[in-house]
């Protein structure tokens, strides 16, 4: 499968050829869907806590006696059904995230490439060189080509210029082909990958 390379000021720069084990695939969502949960579900930090009967501060002593009041039988104040009394089955610090094979999140990236492809949102660009780390001549660059929310996925390591001056720019993300995960692709509207990001992805989804 090719496509055609264009260059930061919109110009030609020949094609590539794209795998079609990546970008060739018929888009699942179920198959998204169960990645982008896994990442989510793990990113969760599950810090929640409330305080049990054993940890509230009221008195052990017992509020009164047990029998001959006609009221209902108790211990102490620290029963869930009193006020400041403990929680009862609250929610405690646990992890949300849960196992997901490494083939199956390979699968999960191929699909969304795929659909990034399939949608005609993706863009292929011969490199991220800028002279200077200037944010405002890249922000102009970025408008003329038409980029609004946009992920940029360069090779093993992103051009120190251009992640400088991308970092101020608002919908503008950077990240290196390791970084690239299914979520992020997702929720941007255009995905934009160098050609070396292309041959970093491919050997790394083989």
């Amino acid at each position: 499968m090719k496509t055609d390379a264009i260059k930061l000021d919109g110009s030609a720069a020949g094609s590539v050829e794209l795998d079609e084990a990546l970008f060739g695939l018929e888009p699942r969502v179920d198959i998204l869907h169960r990645v982008v949960r896994w990442q989510r579900n793990n990113a969760q930090q599950g810090t929640h806590k409330v305080k049990t009967r054993s940890e509230t501060s009221y008195s052990t002593k017992k509020i009164y006696r047990q029998k001959g009041t006609g009221g209902a039988r108790h211990g102490d104040r620290n029963a869930p059904i009193f006020r400041k009394g403990g929680v009862y089955k609250g929610p405690v610090p646990r992890s949300h995230g849960h196992d997901l094979t490494k083939k199956f999140r390979k699968l999960g990236l191929r699909h969304a490439l795929s659909a990034k492809q399939a949608e005609g949102n993706l863009v292929v660009l011969d490199g991220l060189d800028l002279g200077d780390a200037k944010t405002g001549a890249l922000a102009k660059q970025v408008k003329n080509l038409g980029w609004k929310r946009v992920l940029i996925i360069d090779g093993a390591e992103v051009n120190q210029n251009f992640a400088r001056a991308a970092a101020n720019i608002d919908g503008l993300d950077v990240l290196p082909s390791m970084g690239a995960n299914v979520y992020d692709i997702l929720k941007r509207d255009t995905l934009v990958i160098t050609k070396a990001g292309i041959e970093a992805l491919e050997a790394r989804l083989k």
